[in-house]
């Protein structure tokens, strides 16, 4: 796929270092070592489409003054028959370069040559990249972080695929370890407050209406009843729901059997129609993974062992008081770890040693990539050291570390849902604002940032609204596209886009160009952030235009079918953007 401005910036490089060579070759400067330079975008389009520091770096090497090497380089430059049309000296020594009218045409073009490709590029070269993300806790809903982290890791892999790599999807499921002990504890409780004389008293008072029955029971007092619960448990509501459609089916068969067995029951009853949920909530969200991945798979292959045996004869590990540690203190952390208890248990780590060594080794990934709450951050160098130790190139390793978001309405914090009086989780979210705006919200800043949801905003049916402002422009270029068809004109085969002259029209002509150039950068920065903000300010380009440059009465039937197809060029690289977010791209408003 095309990137006409990387291809003029190295097309620039050679022209400078063709002139430098010409400088040489005539003695006009010093046949030494030169620095590299850089070639920019200038901020100010007034000083020129591209500039270069060449003779600011070259000015201590060449021994003379930056603006006399610049004006040397200037009288050498050969651009006839490059996109370049001039160039200019500026300030100290700053060399400037204007792009052709060509140049612009063959952009409008390569937009609409490309299609729905338009934008891919090749940076990756196929390299296999795997994006773990959300991995809720299955014990219970997915909270407000873990809507963040869905929209960050699912448009993260969208942008890698634009950019050439092999990326997939993956939930890494907790089911097992301390949190299912704790969930299988939880849900017995209940089970039995249910099954015992008061919880008898209340299925029976309230058999049509179990979400009265398990609000009853979760207040634990009044009418309730001593419904108590100790502090190492869920509390959530959901937990009631699960113990009492058990007893609806079994009844209270498990009362009299063992504490294990009673647990595994209700464990294997109520675990899979909560990952079942996730699945579902997370389809709902517009995120499909290619991989669900078991933490009890890690177990059931003894990876565990596995990791901490390698560890050991590798001298990497060792045993004290019984317990297992990890040389952390050898890989820069401050203190060494634990591996495996005294008790003969795996500490939390493990697990998650073996499963990225599975990512790493065992599926050859080329990169793994996690998305994970900024709480983690001590977390990222244990596995890091782990890793290494295994012989693993941490470096295959990266973590995007997301901040927590705070949601607002009417400018104040909200942590209840209107419509439950409960926290709010990505179901409830998605029940009050529209999938479109959840998405495109969450990718509005750098995962690393602190992020304000307004939750009114978000509803918005106005240009305050970003993903509004953003459909609106697409939706906009198909009303009068459809207008036009309806009063006789149709869209032109081609056009001389050499006639659009206007700086609005140029100015959205080079935003059209930078897109391929803003999926790399996302890519090599793990941000979508970087789409989001391209497509804000292609509407913004985009609206600019049309209000200023009228289509249907442009002065020539020439120009105008030049701006048609500029419009359609807009068209189809917002809905290629869009696309990567995977927002809708309406087509009418």
């Amino acid at each position: 796929m095309s990137d006409l401005i990387n291809s003029a910036s190295l097309r620039l490089r050679e022209i400078i270092m063709d002139a430098l060579g010409v400088l040489v070759a005539e003695e006009a400067i010093p046949a030494v070592p030169l620095p590299n330079f850089n070639i920019e975008i200038p901020a100010d389009k007034s000083h020129g489409d591209f500039a270069a520091n060449t003779a600011m770096v070259c000015a201590k090497a060449l021994k003379m003054p930056p603006r006399k090497i610049a004006e040397l380089i200037c009288e050498k430059l050969f651009l006839e028959g490059t996109i370049f049309e001039r160039a200019e000296v500026a300030g100290p020594g700053f060399l400037n370069f204007f792009l052709s009218r060509k140049w612009f045409s063959d952009v409008v073009k390569n937009v609409l040559d490309e299609g729905g490709n338009y934008g891919k590029t090749e940076l990756g070269r196929g390299k296999r990249v795997l994006v773990e993300f959300v991995s809720a806790n299955p014990t219970g809903p997915m909270h407000i972080g873990n809507a963040r982290g869905g929209a960050i890791g699912d448009c993260l892999a969208s942008v890698l695929q634009w950019a050439g790599y092999h990326a997939e999807r993956e939930f890494y499921v907790n089911d097992a370890g301390n949190q299912i002990e704790k969930f299988g504890k939880s849900l017995e409780l209940r089970y039995l407050q249910i099954c015992s004389s008061k919880g008898q008293e209340l299925v029976t008072q309230y058999k049509n209406d179990n979400e009265k029955l398990c609000s009853v029971i979760y207040e634990g007092s009044g009418e309730g009843g001593d419904f108590e619960m100790p502090e190492d448990v869920y509390l959530g509501t959901d937990i009631i729901e699960h113990a009492k459609n058990f007893y609806d089916i079994h009844g209270s068969s498990l009362e009299s059997v063992s504490e294990e067995e009673r647990r595994k029951a209700l464990v294997d009853y109520a675990l899979p129609i909560n990952i079942a949920g996730l699945e579902r909530d997370l389809k709902k969200y517009r995120i499909v993974y290619d991989n669900w991945f078991r933490e009890s798979t890690v177990h059931a292959k003894n990876e565990t062992k596995l990791v901490v045996d390698k560890l050991i004869e590798a001298g990497k590990a060792y045993e004290q008081d019984g317990a297992i540690w990890f040389r952390a203190t050898e890989y820069g952390l401050d203190k060494d770890f634990v591996l495996k208890r005294s008790n003969g248990l795996y500490t939390y780590i493990v697990p998650d040693i073996a499963y990225h060594y599975d990512k790493l080794v065992t599926r050859n990934f080329d990169k793994a990539i996690n998305v994970l709450g900024a709480d983690h951050h001590g977390y990222v160098p244990r596995l890091k050291a782990a890793l290494n130790a295994l012989g693993v190139d941490e470096t295959k390793l990266d973590v995007v570390l997301m901040q927590m978001v705070r949601l607002v309405r009417n400018g104040e914090t909200v942590k209840l849902s209107k419509r439950s009086g409960k926290a709010i989780t990505l179901v409830t979210l998605l029940d009050e604002i529209p999938i479109d705006a959840a998405r495109f919200y969450f990718n509005l800043r750098e995962a690393n940032s602190q992020f304000e949801f307004d939750l009114d905003l978000a509803v918005e049916k106005s240009s305050q609204n970003p993903v509004f402002y953003v459909q609106y422009a697409h939706a906009r270029i198909c009303s009068m596209l459809r207008t036009l068809s309806e009063e006789g004109t149709e869209i032109p085969a081609s056009a001389d886009f050499d006639l659009l002259s206007d700086p609005r029209e140029i100015e959205l002509i080079r935003h059209l160009a930078s897109l391929p150039g803003e999926i790399d950068a996302a890519a090599k920065a793990y941000d979508p952030a970087k789409i989001t903000k391209y497509a804000i300010d292609l509407a913004t380009l985009f609206h600019r235009f049309y209000d200023a440059c009228s289509v249907k009465n442009a002065e020539t039937k020439e120009l105008m079918n030049a701006r048609i197809l500029l419009c359609v060029a807009v068209r189809q690289t917002l809905r290629n953007t869009l696309e990567i977010l995977n927002i809708d791209r309406p087509e009418k408003m």
